[in-house]
């Protein structure tokens, strides 16, 4: 309870339940797309379907709120095409890579985390930029504020421009879901915020 006016107090982790973001992912996408959200996985991964009764499967690591919103943040930006293969056809170098290998990554995750922070904001929920290589080789490690500063650029360029069509309805479900009603103009993206 709440001690000031006696109302149950809203725990942080009842409020940030995947199974809240998996229930809007299917009420946008599970006919229409034949898609769903699943959490519970060691690591993310797409699956497409095999047969055309399946659905396509997007797993999300354990019950990682933040993973659940990248995954869904990069199924929103995969074509037609990249959805029908594992893994929408990307490459993934785990943790430990060098520079250059570094460099590809953030230049391909730019995107998918520029949408996730548009989804975080539509949850209230806290957004971290991240560069996923504590273990790369020590060039690869330094500053973070060229890739945080390419996030940023993203996401001020799809507040001007829109947000893709199944982003941007993603975003209206979470809004009306987590009783935020934003609309993408009215975001702040700052970097300050990324500190």
């Amino acid at each position: 309870m709440n001690a000031s006016d006696g109302t149950p107090a809203v725990n942080a982790s009842d409020t940030f339940y995947c199974m809240r973001l998996e229930r809007v992912f299917d009420r946008c996408f599970a006919d229409a797309f034949r898609t769903r959200l699943i959490g519970g996985a060691d690591e993310p991964l797409y699956q497409p379907a095999k047969t055309l009764r399946d659905h396509h499967v997007l797993y999300y690591r354990g019950d990682h709120f933040a993973s659940a919103l990248h995954e869904v943040a990069h199924w929103c930006i995969a074509g037609a095409e990249r959805r029908q293969q594992l893994d929408f056809g990307y490459w993934y170098v785990p943790d430990g890579r060098s520079v250059g290998e570094q460099h590809a990554f953030e230049l391909a995750e730019c995107k998918p985390q520029a949408l996730e922070w548009f989804f975080s904001q539509a949850c209230g929920y806290r957004f971290w930029v991240s560069a996923d290589n504590l273990s790369g080789a020590v060039n690869a490690m330094a500053d973070t504020t060229v890739f945080q500063a390419s996030v940023l650029d993203q996401a001020l360029c799809w507040q001007t421009d829109g947000l893709p069509e199944r982003a941007d309805m993603f975003f209206d479900s979470l809004c009306r879901e987590f009783d935020t009603i934003l609309s993408p103009r009215q975001l702040h993206f700052s970097t300050v915020d990324l500190a």
